[in-house]
């Protein structure tokens, strides 16, 4: 059900408000192209500075949009286990699929308290979880050791794995039940992660080239590895653009670069500096997007 390539959907802004019939459009675009799976308000859609009733508004749209044809893993992670679970709460009640649930960030939880915060919001809230391990935004590693207890909890069911090790990935593949996913949520180590066992890729650079990902996702599906490795190489230099600056400040410049959205962001994320920009535009026009 969660596997290829899933979305971390921008949010898109007019006027300082979320621009709902953007995001009815770029949602229809990753569907068309695709995508197997949408992930609103995660790091890529600025969940940090969305306020709850926007946070919760993006999940019932997008499960709207969506209707079912495609899962819908919402965002509702939060540095309180308290607030996690109520965001986790509403996400169930309008009908997502599942959960995706970052670690908690800035007051740097130990291993125990991180087992503790997931255990908690497993237990309050019956959707399958997917965890979100990015030490690298919240300054805290979920070890592997952490997720073999936490993959014995029935609805926690796998991580979007952004910690960069595939030593890390592979011993904790090693720890948890077959059926626990590993999710890549780095776009540059996609396809090495399909490679150890992973089932797909928790997507930034889908957001303005869906088919590509996808396409080398469901080529490494069927065994088609040199076509995988041509679209992991085709798709590099871009990826590399993508993180020029802080996720999601390129991504969504190349969106209004692209035409697809008005590319807002909100403070503290902030307009590229030109020297970056004029490197996201030379990969965009490399692949032919502009």
């Amino acid at each position: 059900m969660f596997k290829g390539s899933m979305v971390a959907l921008v949010t898109p802004f007019r006027n300082g408000k979320v621009d709902e019939k953007a995001l009815k459009n770029i949602i229809e675009f990753q569907i068309e192209n695709g995508t197997s799976v949408i992930v609103p308000c995660g790091t890529t859609g600025e969940s940090a500075t969305l306020s709850y009733e926007e946070h919760d508004r993006v999940i019932e749209l997008t499960v709207k949009i969506v209707n079912g044809r495609v899962p819908v893993i919402a965002g509702t992670g939060a540095n309180s286990t308290d607030e996690a679970i109520m965001l986790t709460k509403h996400a169930k009640n309008c009908g997502a699929d599942a959960s995706l649930q970052v670690s908690p960030y800035y007051n740097k939880p130990t291993q125990k308290g991180l087992y503790l915060h997931f255990k908690a919001i497993a237990e309050a809230v019956n959707i399958p979880i997917i965890l979100y391990n990015i030490a690298s935004r919240t300054g805290v590693n979920i070890e592997p050791e952490t997720f073999a207890k936490l993959a014995q909890i029935k609805n926690i069911i796998g991580v979007k794995e952004a910690s960069g090790s595939l030593e890390q990935m592979s011993r904790m593949k090693k720890l948890v039940p077959k059926d626990f996913l590993l999710i890549s949520g780095d776009d540059a180590l996609t396809l090495p992660v399909l490679a150890i066992g992973g089932v797909g890729i928790i997507s930034v650079v889908a957001n303005i080239i869906p088919r590509d990902v996808a396409d080398m996702c469901n080529a490494f599906e069927r065994g088609d590895i040199k076509r995988a490795q041509e679209l992991h190489y085709k798709m590099l230099p871009l990826v590399k653009a993508m993180f020029v600056e802080t996720n999601p400040i390129p991504v969504k410049t190349a969106m209004g670069l692209m035409g697809m959205i008005d590319p807002q962001l909100r403070l503290p994320m902030c307009e590229m500096e030109d020297s970056n920009k004029d490197k996201l535009v030379k990969e965009l026009k490399a692949y032919n997007l502009i």
